[in-house]
């Protein structure tokens, strides 16, 4: 397994099946800021909330030369629903076999009703157009973070 990403280093380019029946490559994003955010469960209430944060600033990010992906483990066909329903611009990957997700070490054990199953850590990856990781956001609380991550963005790009 590659090592999990740090700060200041060029991100591997993975490959994963996406909505829009596509094979998407991070690289495929070079020259842009790419937001990667992870997200655990398409159709829960924090997973809505985050996806349609995103979708009402998508010309923010435009502005700022930022393209929107989101991961999750869910099928590209439940992903397709999801988008559709809530009318998301982006694209959302499919990461059934977690290599991305492992990759980016957002698989944490979580308390579900009792028992420790483990999920998805909501964590949001800022990219640069270069293709190197500048900023990361783990434990991210939905509320007021797409406002956060603008500024970072702002600040970042200018």
């Amino acid at each position: 397994m590659m090592p999990h990403p740090v700060i200041g280093t060029i991100i591997t380019d993975i490959a994963l099946p996406s909505t829009g029946d596509k094979t998407v490559k991070l690289s495929d994003y070079r020259g842009k800021y790419l937001v990667l955010y992870f997200y655990p469960k398409d159709n829960t209430p924090g997973c809505i909330l985050e996806g349609q944060a995103f979708r009402d600033n998508i010309d923010k990010f435009t502005q700022l030369n930022a393209a929107i992906i989101g991961v999750s483990r869910d099928s590209v066909r439940v992903h397709e629903g999801f988008k559709c329903k809530q009318q998301l611009p982006f694209d959302l990957l499919s990461d059934t076999d977690e290599t991305l997700c492992q990759w980016f070490d957002v698989i944490k054990l979580k308390n579900m009703y009792g028992k420790q199953v483990l999920g998805i850590e909501r964590s949001t990856f800022l990219i640069d157009p270069a293709g190197i990781l500048v900023y990361e956001w783990r434990k991210v609380k939905v509320k007021a973070h797409v406002d956060e991550l603008l500024q970072v963005l702002n600040a970042v790009s200018a």
